[in-house]
């Protein structure tokens, strides 16, 4: 694990130490395989990342790449020896220092956020133009944005209608692990009512977007505690996702976990940001060889001094 902080890392902050082992099975032997890791967590207001090291198993070259889209830390993976398993372990200790939002009589309507997001000059991977629009895996759907109409009337708050919309996704759908697929489409989930995190984020986005709201799609971690009396269970967490909606230009960037219907704060982290899953999935890439694939993926966040 990553060492304990050093005399100048700020304690008034929340330090995690993130350990997450992915573990590959090819079945038979494959010749090459080049993949993209966004394992690094980024930095981004209210978290900063401390270190953060990679290690590849048995073999594997690393070298850095550039995001092509989204806001992600990417390295780049070649294996070019024959490997019948491979393991990719990232390990992290992350800072976080983040406030929870508080909705105030003041915040910008959600009738002045989707004008000031059209007029926004910023271009770039941390402006809202890129999120106002659909994206490969969240296309528009008509059934989505009504239902989550009743939550975003324009002259509403944006904080307020946030959270507001993602308590209502938190109460009406079930989570269950075996409804959906890393591929399956917002409107089969939503037709469901059942699915995961990933799947909930996107029915949140794709009713934000519906109604001309800047909306981002986050990975990351979230902390998770064990049941009372019980003791934490060392590479039981999983990767999480959520919503961003950006509010504004003072207000920035505003998380919100629909899964837990609650605001990203101290128990989020951060590793990517971008227009869906498939822009930021943790391991992508090509693989040369024959036989089925397996993987298994364990992930442990622990706060330091636990």
């Amino acid at each position: 694990m990553v060492p304990l902080p050093t005399s100048g890392e700020d304690l008034r902050a929340l330090i995690y130490d993130i350990r997450h082992i992915t573990r590959f099975d090819y079945g038979a032997q494959v010749k090459f395989a080049r993949c993209n890791l966004r394992l690094k967590p980024i930095d981004w207001p209210g978290q900063r990342l401390e270190r953060h090291e990679l290690v590849v198993r048995p073999v594997g070259r690393l070298s850095p790449a550039r995001a092509e889209a989204g806001l992600a830390n990417v390295t780049r993976l070649v294996v070019d020896v024959p490997v019948r398993e491979l393991a990719i372990e990232s390990l992290a200790r992350v800072a976080v220092d983040r406030l929870v939002p508080m909705p105030a009589a003041g915040d910008p309507s959600l009738a002045a956020i989707a004008t000031m997001a059209r007029d926004h000059p910023d271009l770039s991977a941390a402006g809202p133009a890129a999120y106002l629009y659909p994206s490969a895996l969240i296309p528009l759907d008509r059934e989505i944005a009504a239902w989550c109409a009743p939550d975003l009337d324009p002259a509403r708050g944006c904080l307020e209608a946030a959270i507001a919309l993602a308590c209502r996704i938190q109460r009406d759908f079930a989570f269950d692990g075996s409804a959906t697929v890393v591929d399956t489409p917002p409107a089969d989930a939503f037709r469901q009512r059942r699915g995961v995190c990933q799947d909930f984020a996107q029915i949140m986005i794709a009713g934000l977007r519906a109604h001309g709201l800047p909306a981002a799609y986050a990975s990351g971690y979230i902390r998770t505690l064990p049941p009372p009396g019980q003791p934490r269970l060392v590479g039981a967490d999983a990767t999480h996702a959520w919503v961003l909606l950006w509010c504004g230009p003072a207000l920035g960037w505003v998380g919100v976990d629909p899964t837990n219907g609650i605001w990203m704060a101290g128990d989020h982290i951060l590793m990517a940001i971008g227009r869906d899953y498939a822009e930021i999935a943790p391991v992508d890439g090509v693989v040369l060889g024959s036989g089925a694939q397996a993987m298994d993926v364990s992930v442990d966040v622990a706060p330091v001094g636990e």
